[in-house]
């Protein structure tokens, strides 16, 4: 059964109808053939029986006699001549080629015509017609004619109300069954297209009522496995949807916060030492060059941090469209390097730079790689020591090019690996004074996947952080 239903499952909808009409149609034919065996059979039984006529013969056709006319002899050929009655037979031309029997007249040729008016056997007729084609070795039309006197058979209509009423309830059975046959087949057509519709009406009601999480599971024709698979794609996608809206929701919020802090603790400071400036209650020559200086850099952080933002909306906008390119990107590197080599030797980190020889090519924007490349080194600076060894390396590989940013510096937790990406999150998991804006490196994965790319995080035995920037050759 399981079986027959899995066929079911893989069949069309068309299919499925019409074997199930094929089927309604051989029960349909079925109950034709039991209502033609029961239904006139009565009737001829009940009409013999209230005629209640002897004839003397048992049989009045010609089909009954061929036996008897071939054996040459019978019981119910010598009653048919007993009865005054004969057999002729006749050739493809409708002339008496042989005769069984005491021939009353004088017919020896039959045309067409004359022929369908004798079987008519009508009440003025002497003699009863019935005729057959019999078998010939010659492969030739024959046909055996029985002639019987007239006033030997009768024929009635019996008229009984007992009759009519079994009649009419058989005829009432017939049509009942019928009907019922059609009811049958209907329903069951109709319960083979409402069940699965049913269930994916529900299943868009549970949609509707925001339960993303339905799934349909159908066990019908292709077209319904079609429109449940459609259905459970279409939910996955809402759902998935629904769950980034809120996450983006939640980071929106977040993000809000952040930037609320990062503004509020700087513009506190600087309307603090503003104030003191502008009430003169600061007369030292020396504290109000410092209070000038700290309004200064609190004032640049503050600058950075507007501009990093703009630049991560900027970058994240639909509408932004990315100038993505194959380029020689060796040049390229050598010259972002260059930018920031200064930057470097100033922090005291030892810079070990490598690029092939070969020129290599990936597809990249020059301006947000450069960004990228910018904020994974000034992370490096920012956060490192002295005497930290920073390692650049492009690499060639079959499939892609990698820029590997790595350190030997005090690493990042563990713990902030999986949100390190996320905007404003630190290293140093607090906000200290060391000026970092906690955007540089959700800039630089949002610029590194406009460009097709990706940008992970690792470690080494000897390197604590290890940034790889993947593209696309």
């Amino acid at each position: 059964m399981k079986r027959l239903w899995k066929f079911r499952n893989n069949r069309k909808l068309q299919s499925s109808l019409v074997i199930d009409f094929l089927l309604f149609i051989l029960f349909f034919i079925m109950l034709i053939i039991v209502l033609r065996f029961t239904v006139p059979l009565g009737i001829n039984y009940m009409v013999s029986k209230e005629g209640d006529t002897d004839l003397g013969l048992d049989v009045v056709t010609a089909h009954d006699y061929i036996a008897d006319w071939k054996q040459g002899g019978g019981i119910e050929l010598d009653r048919l001549q007993q009865s005054g009655g004969w057999l002729e037979l006749l050739d493809a031309n409708r002339q008496v080629e042989q005769v069984v029997g005491d021939k009353k007249d004088s017919l020896y040729t039959y045309s067409e015509a004359e022929l369908y008016d004798l079987l008519a056997n009508d009440a003025d007729q002497t003699y009863y017609y019935s005729i057959t084609a019999v078998d010939d070795p010659a492969d030739t039309v024959k046909y055996l004619i029985v002639k019987i006197p007239r006033e030997l058979i009768s024929i009635s209509v019996v008229d009984d109300p007992s009759i009519s009423r079994i009649v009419s309830l058989l005829l009432f059975i017939a049509i009942s069954s019928i009907l019922l046959l059609v009811f049958v087949y209907s329903y069951w057509i109709a319960r083979r297209i409402k069940k699965p519709l049913a269930l994916i009406l529900d299943g868009l009601h549970e949609m509707i009522a925001g339960n993303y999480n339905t799934r349909l599971s159908i066990s019908a024709e292709k077209e319904f496995n079609l429109i449940g698979e459609t259905f459970n794609y279409m939910a996955d996608v809402i759902e998935r949807a629904t769950y980034e809206k809120r996450i983006a929701q939640e980071s929106k919020q977040r993000l809000m916060m952040d930037l609320s802090h990062d503004l509020k603790t700087p513009i506190t400071s600087i309307h603090g030492y503003a104030q003191a400036l502008v009430e003169g209650r600061v007369e030292d020559k020396l504290r109000q060059n410092k209070y000038l200086f700290y309004i200064y850099n609190k004032s640049t952080q503050m600058t950075r941090l507007i501009q990093n933002m703009l630049e991560l909306f900027k970058v994240d906008a639909t509408d932004f469209t990315p100038h993505v390119e194959r380029t020689e990107i060796g040049e390229f590197l050598r010259e972002r390097i260059a930018d920031v080599y200064d930057d470097v030797e100033r922090n005291g980190l030892l810079l070990n730079f490598s690029v092939p020889d070969h020129d290599v090519y990936a597809q990249y924007d020059p301006e947000l790689l450069g960004r990228v490349i910018q904020n994974l080194i000034a992370n490096a600076l920012l956060y490192n020591p002295a005497g930290t060894h920073l390692r650049v390396e492009l690499v060639d590989d079959d499939q892609e090019v990698r820029i590997e940013i790595a350190d030997t510096g005090i690493g990042i937790p563990k713990e902030l690996w999986a949100t390190i990406f996320d905007p404003f999150v630190r290293g140093d998991q607090a906000r200290t004074h060391t000026g970092g804006t906690g955007l540089g490196l959700a800039i630089a994965l949002k610029n590194t996947e406009k460009m097709g790319g990706t940008l992970t995080l690792r470690s080494g035995d000897e390197e604590s952080s290890i940034f790889t920037i993947h593209l696309k050759k």
